[in-house]
Parts: C-alpha cells; sequence; structure tokens
C-alpha cells in the first residue's frame, strides 16, 4: 500500500473512521505535535473534523472533504500513523531513513458521525473478563476507585498495538501463532490489572501470546494465578514472586512495566537489554536516585537545584532522559511520551523502545559521557548494565 492509497482512504468520506498523525521524523518538526481526522454529521452534512494538538491545547477545526491536503501532511514530518476505515486498518510508521513502513489489516468498522461523540472504547467494562479481575462491579460499571486504571490500560495498549504491528510489518517480531506466540513479560506487575488486560485485548485480536507477571510479593503471585485460573487462562498467563533483578526468565520479545517503582524501572529496562525484547514499554514511577546523587551542583544550575521541588522534577526528567539514551546506545529506537492525561495519574510518562541493532552515532554516546560527567553521576541502569 502507497501512500497515495492511504490518501485516498483519508479524503473518502464514506470510508474514513479515524486518522491519527503523531510523533516526530528525525530532524524534521510537523506544525502540529498531534492531528486526529474523523468525518461528521454536521446540519446534515458529512464534513472532516480536524482536532490539533500543540504544547497539550486543542483545538478542532470542521472541514469540507477535500480541503485537507493529506499527502503534504503525510509528508511535514509526522513518524506514526493510524488510519481506520470502514474496511481496513493501517498502520504506518517512517524510519530513520525516511522509508514508510506499512501494515495493514482488513477489519470491519463502523463510522461514528454524531458531532459530540463519546469515545470507542477498547474494552467493554460489562464484560466478564473486567468484573473477575476486579476494574468493574458485579451490574458491569467500571469502579471509580479503578477509572483511572481502566483508562491507563486503555491507552497503553493503544500504543502497543500499532508498534506491534509495525515491528511485525518491518520484520523485526515475528507474526504470532498457536504454535509460536508472542512471549511478553509484565515487570512489576502489582494485581496483574495490565497483565489480564494485554493478554485478552491480544486474543480478541487474534495474536496468540503467553505472559509472566513478575511481583516480588508472593500474595501478588497467589491472588494473581487463582484469577488466571478463574478465566481459565493459566496455560498462558504465569506470576512468579520474585525480583525484577534476580528474575531468570530467558527471553520476550515484549517487556512491558507501569509504574514499577523508583530504581525497579531500570531493572526491567536492564532485563529488557540483555534478554534481546524487541518492544520495550515502560512508565516510570517515583524517582529518588539520581536525586540523592546531586550534591555538588554545577553553576549555573543551582538556581533551579537550590527549590526542593524543582530539584526532585529536574532529577525525574534527567534519570528518563539517561534511561532512553542508554537504550539508544544499545541498539534501541526510543521515544519518551505522555501516554494519558496527568488528571489521571502525575505519573504518565511512557519510554517506548524498539531493538533495530542500529549503532548509535558516536555523538550519542558524547553526550552520554558528558552528562554524567558533568553532574558527577552514575544511574543506576548503567550500573546493572555495567556501561
Amino acid at each position: 500500500m502507497s501512500l497515495d492509497k492511504i490518501a485516498q482512504i483519508i479524503e473518502d468520506k464514506n470510508r474514513l473512521v479515524r486518522a491519527i498523525f503523531s510523533g516526530r521524523r528525525r530532524n524534521m518538526q510537523p506544525e502540529f505535535e498531534k492531528i486526529e481526522l474523523r468525518p461528521i454529521n454536521l446540519r446534515n452534512e458529512i464534513k472532516l473534523q480536524m482536532t490539533t494538538t500543540n504544547d497539550t491545547k486543542s483545538k478542532t477545526t470542521n472541514l469540507n472533504f477535500g480541503e485537507f491536503n493529506t499527502l503534504e501532511f503525510l509528508n511535514s514530518g509526522f513518524a506514526n500513523f493510524l488510519v481506520e476505515a470502514t474496511d481496513a486498518t493501517i498502520t504506518m510508521r517512517f524510519t530513520k531513513k525516511g522509508e514508510p513502513q506499512i501494515f495493514a489489516t482488513d477489519k470491519l468498522l463502523q463510522q461514528n458521525t454524531a458531532h459530540d461523540r463519546q469515545k470507542v472504547r477498547l474494552f467493554d467494562a460489562k464484560n466478564d473478563f473486567f468484573k473477575v479481575i476486579g476494574i468493574s462491579d458485579r451490574n458491569g460499571f467500571v469502579k471509580p476507585s479503578m477509572n483511572d486504571k481502566y483508562l491507563q490500560i486503555e491507552e497503553f495498549l493503544r500504543i502497543l498495538m500499532p508498534l506491534m504491528r509495525a515491528e511485525i510489518s518491518a520484520d523485526r517480531l515475528s507474526p504470532p501463532t498457536r504454535i509460536n506466540p508472542l512471549r511478553i513479560v509484565d515487570h512489576g506487575c502489582g494485581n496483574a490489572y495490565l497483565t489480564f488486560a494485554v493478554h485478552h485485548f491480544l486474543n480478541e485480536e487474534n495474536m496468540p501470546n503467553e505472559i509472566i507477571g513478575i511481583d516480588q510479593r508472593e500474595e501478588s503471585r497467589i491472588r494473581n494465578s487463582a484469577i488466571a485460573t478463574q478465566l481459565s487462562v493459566s496455560q498462558s498467563v504465569s506470576f512468579r514472586a520474585e525480583k525484577i533483578a534476580n528474575s531468570e526468565i530467558a527471553r520476550a520479545d515484549i517487556a512491558i512495566a507501569l509504574h514499577a517503582c523508583d530504581t525497579a524501572t531500570d531493572d526491567a529496562i536492564a532485563w529488557s537489554i540483555t534478554n534481546g525484547a524487541k518492544i520495550v514499554l515502560v512508565s516510570p514511577c517515583c524517582h529518588h536516585e539520581l536525586q540523592t546523587q546531586m550534591t555538588n551542583t554545577p553553576e549555573p544550575w543551582s538556581m533551579i537545584t537550590k527549590h526542593g521541588i524543582l530539584k526532585e522534577r529536574f532529577a525525574d526528567i534527567l534519570t528518563d532522559s539517561l534511561r532512553a539514551q542508554i537504550l539508544r546506545l544499545h541498539g534501541y529506537r526510543c521515544e519518551v511520551i505522555e501516554f494519558i492525561g496527568d488528571e489521571h495519574t502525575a505519573r504518565n510518562l511512557l519510554i517506548r523502545a524498539t531493538f533495530t541493532g542500529a549503532k548509535a552515532d558516536e555523538i550519542e554516546l558524547s553526550r552520554y559521557r558528558e552528562t554524567l560527567k558533568f553532574w558527577s553521576i552514575r544511574p543506576r541502569l548503567a550500573e546493572i548494565l555495567n556501561f
């Protein structure tokens, strides 16, 4: 499928369901951070609703079909594209060399042209599955205390799915089969809401998978294993009570971690690099380790670090920047993105990495070393990897 064909779908008011442009190609800067398109019925006429996002601010404009220059925006610098049509779903991403990788599946979808549309959910909260894992109540409504978790899981999956399809299309990830299912490890799984949701959703998408949840608490293993038995998935979903750093699991295609606390995120990333995970998705939780090392602040940065709250936030940014850089230096293409609004969780960053094996530019290694030297720090992830 070509860019012209994708443009034809987006410009067809009878076929387009939704299109999302996001991310930034190397050395390019699109006009917006994100564009979402969908058809809407406005005074008995089908219009193209365009929602653009910049600096967390959104603006919605209603256009006539044909007014949106699709090819121009496809080539304007966005890196990732999701196009949903009534008869197909297409994901596309541009490589570092500027080459489009396109993956298309036949999937029937319905247009929803209501002007004030409710967001289409990946999951039906009334599904018994959600009642069993504890997200929905017995009447099929998401529990108020679980609403944020429910939305985090949804947005996590919205990022995982196109990424996974793109890696399959690029032949970096084998298409899953019942004989050779996807192997996934969920680090610091806790009560395993994400573990079960990923397994359930991939099965719904006809993607056989086996998933292992790791949590150091034995009570979590017992609870989660009982739920797996109740759902009749214990053959493909299993749990271990162990520390991530001590795990003897040999490999995984995909490694995930949603809010693994403090340096447990470093353990999850180190495990992923060491064991050759093709896709790594981690949402860090609290950060303390670098903050305690920042005792001799180089000038003029003391104007920031003398304020406790600013020092804490700066240490958070520095920690995740170094984590992303270490992944790049180990052959991963890596981005740090916001995966959900901060009204649902203050810890809403996601480190998204895919293994390409490409050797990092020498300047990237130089930047990494200079940063450590400048701040006189040694990140936990570097210690684990002896890097």
